[in-house]
């Protein structure tokens, strides 16, 4: 029986919000998988918790760890900053280690998400043993400025901040895109952690181009699956339920 809870980290200063899903009641878990969501989404949404009563199902002994991004879901910060994703990232890497001691960590991360995983392995080190990344924002700075007009562009070059989001509005400013652009993911090497990285991308996908995809896993050579038909949030459940397999599969103990 999948068992659910919320609950909250509170370190450093900060309330991580967080969801636990796990088909038993154990307070230790040997492989705990951490699922970070994308852009103005949330630990709460549907694929999530559907890859998390698919991944304990088959895995009965496995924790699948959700959290809400700083200024996403339930956080109670107004502003997206980019060191504070970070911060957020490590806090829950040490508590799954810390707490519930687990001994193998993975992650699965998806749009915005995968961005700040391929971040945090290069500027801070891995800590997962696999890493499943599905239509990652490999050109974060570039898909960030989209989703301003050329007004909210100009605010933020003269220090105003704005609001951006979708259900739930968030504060940004120029520090945010100057830090995205800094951080450009592909002027870094992942040809160490190649063989414990799949990346997965539909290639119907009209928010994050498929193709950046594709050069990024070829220069680093990752595993790269494109899913044929799939739009950027999956919503076609047969093309979702495939993701998921082949990430379940990927993250099986003997691979």
């Amino acid at each position: 029986m999948i068992r659910e809870k919320q609950f909250a980290i509170n370190e450093k200063g900060y309330s991580i919000q967080c969801r636990i899903i796990a088909d038993t009641d154990l307070r230790e878990y040997d492989r705990a998988v951490l699922c970070t969501h994308g852009f103005g989404s949330n630990k709460d949404i549907a694929s999530i918790t559907r890859f998390a009563e698919k991944e304990t199902a088959k895995y009965k002994r496995d924790a699948v760890v959700a959290f809400d991004w700083p200024a996403h879901g339930k956080d109670a910060r107004k502003k997206l900053e980019l060191p504070e994703c970070m911060e957020y990232l490590t806090i829950v890497v040490n508590y799954v280690k810390d707490v519930f001691h687990a001994r193998h960590v993975f992650i699965y991360s998806v749009s915005f998400g995968g961005y700040l995983t391929l971040k945090y392995i290069a500027e801070t080190g891995c800590p997962f043993e696999k890493i499943a990344l599905r239509c990652p924002g490999i050109h974060m700075y570039d898909l960030m400025r989209k989703n301003f007009t050329p007004d909210e562009l100009e605010k933020l070059r003269k220090g105003k901040e704005i609001l951006a989001g979708y259900e739930r509005k968030m504060k940004t400013d120029q520090k945010l895109l100057d830090g995205l652009k800094a951080s450009d993911v592909t002027k870094y090497e992942y040809f160490d952690y190649a063989d414990q990285m799949i990346i997965l991308h539909g290639t119907a996908d009209t928010v994050v181009p498929m193709e950046d995809s594709r050069a990024f896993a070829e220069n680093n050579v990752i595993s790269f699956l494109p899913v044929e038909g799939a739009d950027h949030t999956f919503r076609d459940p047969k093309k979702m339920d495939l993701a998921i397999h082949t990430i379940i599969e990927f993250f099986a103990p003997d691979n």
